[in-house]
């Protein structure tokens, strides 16, 4: 492959040989021909106060709608720029009722002709160019969206329409031209070349509306209510479908193709300071139609070095405007190189592509210093020649001995730029100054392995691939300025940077478990290969939109980066694997006792209350949910078993969450706000407790099944966004639960308060401590570490969360059945019921259990009797801090 580019660009090179050697002679370009025999032609290139588009063939003048128009560097001489996200301006051309313009079937057997160029800057589907209707009317229509670009024909008469479906314009100048006749129907050609075609069309009963106007930059429905970015040339009409050969003509005359046979067009001798401004064949990539032959000899690929080229160049002085014609034709030559099928496409580039384009790089450069060093002098100091092409906006600049230069960058305009400052410029002799700002070049530097390059920080993390992340710049002086050697020193080169980011990189960049790491770098060819290095340059701000590099240096420069995530170490993972394993067992095992012992007791009328109803639910679900967690690590992913467990444990843990909110509100009823009875909050909690787990489960499985078990672990996939089926409910009940413990520890607060004011009991201050720990279990507000233990910068929350989660189980065991005084006493009346019974003792008069007596009430008062939800308000608000 690196063979057949180098031969092919070696071929090129031959072209651009010749056009260098000749003598160029002004020829009229047969192109123009055809373009004379137009029936309607609007050039597109009036300038200042332009309101009326003059036709100048058909002498039908048209009018600019609204005011938000520039003229810009067009195809040929200006262009028309239009900004629709800045108002409502577009480009009407008249009326065109009873036409073969607004309405095929008027067309006669020679049918019709279309032709403009078009540089589009959006995305979205919006109209470039519409006649006699909408989308689907009398007439015709281009338009583009996500899917891609078309053109379509459509006649009213006999409900048909042709459509084609072509290339989406990039930011660049694309020739567009379709014709129609009735006998071939639609055929679409992309800049000179046959794209595609609709001979014989379909059926379409879909019709809008059959308005007759010609207008660029919106629909034709009367209402324009989107509006086109982007720029206009060159809009020309034949009444005629225009043979291929024709079509070539014309485009060859538009683009200047001509150049590299035997003509020169017509090119302004501006001189500029340093931002490129001549723009006369900036075009999209070809469309390649002849087939590249493979190269039969056995020469070595070595023998045919990319840079052998540049010895072909005749070291001759250039004038001013063959310069200009030789840049723009070498740099057509490099884009057939790029368009090649030697050369794979981006997204799908080897690694052994990418010396040959770090090749194309620096011949790039080189040829483009040749050009610069061999300009013919002029009168003044000052020789500047600057342009734009598909590969890259280049400037070429000359400056005599002594000229005052304070200042330099390249692009003038732009985020993205080069400066080097006034003192680093020696000016003691003949000065030039090559920059090149690369279009596309970054999207061939995808998969750089850390091991080829010359970043030691890289290095470090081998198995993650560098790509560009910015478009590629150079800037080359010669001499070269006196620059500091020291990169906390002056004068240093400035280099800023945007960082150009696909979706894919946007979402590793913005996820907090990956680390990201940007160097500022340039393309080092001391080893005869183009390899990544930051030698010399430091990365002095920026941040992941864009990035500002200081250089000792100057040469290509890009930012590179690379995404590591972050992964504790194997010290840490089985530290925190054993936490885990262990503070789930002693879980499980504790609340086995907890539920075992709240059935034992559930006879005795203090424990047969609806709090301790809730706290059985609530154990009972972290239970099930634990033991699920053990067991799931045997399973593979992608398993059945994987799946199944991974919807068993999202229903328990959702189901301990739903409990922990129902313990809160339970919690702020008893205490902060008494509402309702009790039997129909029982009904309430269990909805809530149950219920809403299963329905949240139900949704989730019906909508994403494939996210259950499928990735690392049995558990909801992480990449999709189907983790939030549990971490929504979990954040909301961790967010009221927070609210509820506030609200509760105030109250505790004001009566700790009053109570140390009155009877001076030191011990009563330390109640709202004691009370939040006894709280924190069942409210499950330890889970707010999981939160704030995002990557390895939380280390520290990471074992919290381990050590609390794991262990939730042992606090509800420790806090609502070992240290609860009401489960301690039942237990030991319960004892004693069960030591009076087995020694058959039935006749002694035992005294009853009285749970007003462990409430405090005073001895020979009448209890009250309790049912079996404990409906004494008073009694569940000492109740809920009996363990303190």
């Amino acid at each position: 492959m690196e063979l057949s580019v180098r031969i092919h660009l070696f071929t090129s090179f031959l072209s651009f040989i010749k056009v260098y050697a000749q003598v160029i002679l002004p020829v009229k370009h047969p192109g123009l021909q055809v373009l004379a025999t137009a029936s309607h032609y609007w050039p597109l290139d009036a300038v200042d106060g332009i309101h009326e588009l003059w036709d100048k063939i058909g002498n039908r003048p048209g009018y600019v709608n609204g005011s938000n128009i520039n003229i810009v560097e067009g195809m040929v001489n200006k262009g028309i720029f239009l900004n629709g996200d800045n108002g409502g301006t577009f480009l009407h051309f008249g009326k065109y009722q009873n036409s073969c313009i607004s309405d095929p079937s008027w067309c006669g057997p020679e049918g019709i002709t279309f032709s403009f160029f078009w540089k589009n800057l959006e995305y979205e589907s919006r109209f470039a160019v519409a006649s006699g209707g909408k989308v689907i009317s009398n007439g015709f229509s281009v338009y583009t969206n996500h899917f891609g670009g078309y053109v379509e024909f459509y006649t009213r008469a006999n409900n048909h329409r042709w459509k084609v479906k072509i290339k989406v314009p990039g930011p660049y100048w694309t020739h567009i031209l379709f014709t129609w006749t009735v006998k071939d129907g639609l055929k679409v050609f992309t800049n000179g070349t046959f794209t595609a075609g609709d001979p014989d069309g379909s059926v379409s009963d879909n019709y809008g509306d059959p308005y007759p106007d010609l207008v660029i930059g919106t629909g034709n429905d009367r209402a324009y209510g989107h509006y086109v970015t982007g720029a206009f040339d060159e809009f020309v009409i034949w009444e005629r479908a225009l043979p291929p050969g024709e079509i070539s003509l014309y485009y060859g005359a538009a683009t200047g193709q001509a150049l590299v046979s035997a003509t020169t067009p017509k090119v302004s001798e501006e001189v500029t300071s340093s931002a490129p401004t001549v723009r006369s064949t900036e075009v999209s990539p070809p469309v390649v139609s002849r087939q590249h032959k493979e190269d039969q000899s056995s020469q070595d690929p070595e023998s045919l070095p990319v840079l052998g080229f540049l010895t072909a160049l005749p070291n001759m002085t250039i004038p001013y405007n063959t310069a200009h014609n030789l840049t723009q034709a070498f740099l057509k030559s490099v884009e057939e190189v790029l368009s090649s099928p030697g050369l794979p496409e981006f997204s799908v580039l080897k690694q052994q592509s990418i010396p040959v384009v770090s090749g194309l790089i620096e011949t790039v450069d080189r040829v483009m210093e040749h050009m610069v060093t061999n300009l013919e002098p002029r009168s003044n100091t000052l020789i500047s020649l600057g342009g734009q092409s598909f590969i890259a906006d280049y400037s070429l600049m000359k400056f005599s001995q002594n000229y005052n230069l304070q200042h330099y960058r390249f692009p003038k305009l732009g985020k993205s730029y080069i400066s080097v400052p006034g003192e680093a410029f020696t000016m003691q002799s003949q000065t030039t100054i090559v920059g090149l700002f690369y279009h596309n070049m970054h999207n061939y530097y995808k998969e750089i392995s850390p091991v080829k390059t010359r970043i030691n920080e890289a290095s470090d993390f081998k198995d993650h691939k560098i790509q560009v992340a910015s478009y590629l710049i150079s800037l080359k002086v010669e001499p070269s300025p006196a620059l500091s050697v020291n990169l906390s020193g002056a004068p240093l080169i400035k280099i800023v940077l945007t960082h150009i980011l696909s979706k894919e990189q946007q979402e590793q960049v913005l996820n907090q478990s990956n680390k990201v790491f940007l160097y500022c770098a340039f393309l080092d060819y001391s080893s005869n290969e183009g390899v990544w290095s930051n030698e010399g340059c430091v990365r002095s701000d920026g941040n992941l939109t864009y990035s500002v590099c200081l250089c000792n240096h100057l040469t290509n420069f890009a930012i590179l980066m690379q995404v590591v995530p972050l992964k504790l170490t194997t010290g840490h993972r089985v530290a925190l694997s054993t936490i885990g394993y262990v503070g789930c067992s002693i879980s499980i095992f504790c609340l086995a006792i907890t539920l075992v012992t709240f059935a034992v007791l559930s006879s005795v009328s203090t424990i047969r209350n609806q709090r301790y109803h809730i706290h059985a639910n609530l154990s009972f679900a972290i239970l099930v949910a634990e033991i699920l967690l053990l067991i799931s690590a045997r399973f593979e992913p992608g398993t059945l078993p994987c799946k199944v467990m991974a919807v068993l444990l999202h229903f328990f843990f959702l189901s301990a969450f739903a409990w922990m909110l129902v313990e809160g509100l339970h919690l702020y009823s008893m205490v902060v706000k008494v509402f309702g009875s009790e039997g129909s909050k029982h009904f309430y909690y269990y909805g809530i407790g149950w219920g809403s787990p299963l329905v949240i489960c139900v949704v989730s499985m019906t909508s994403a099944l494939n996210s259950y078990g499928e990735v690392d672990n049995c558990w909801l996939s992480l990449t999709n966004g189907a983790i939030w089926a549990f971490v929504a409910p979990a954040l909301f009940v961790i967010v009221v639960n927070i609210g509820i413990l506030i609200s509760v520890t105030r109250i505790i607060s004001r009566i700790s308060g009053e109570s140390y004011k009155v009877h001076g009991d030191a011990n009563a201050v330390k109640l709202t401590v004691k009370a939040v720990a006894v709280l924190l279990p069942i409210l499950g507000i330890s889970w707010i570490f999981g939160v704030l233990a995002v990557n390895t910068h939380s280390l520290p929350f990471l074992y919290i969360f381990a050590v609390f989660n794991s262990l939730q189980g042992f606090f509800v065991f420790l806090f609502h059945c070992l240290l609860n005084s009401e489960v301690r006493a039942a237990f030991k009346h319960k004892t004693k019921v069960w030591s009076l019974t087995s020694s058959s003792i039935r006749n002694i008069n035992v005294k009853p259990f009285n749970s007003d007596i462990m409430n405090g009430n005073k001895e020979g008062v009448t209890p009250t009797k309790m049912n079996t939800w404990d409906k004494s308000t008073n009694s569940a608000n000492r109740i809920d801090l009996s363990a303190v």
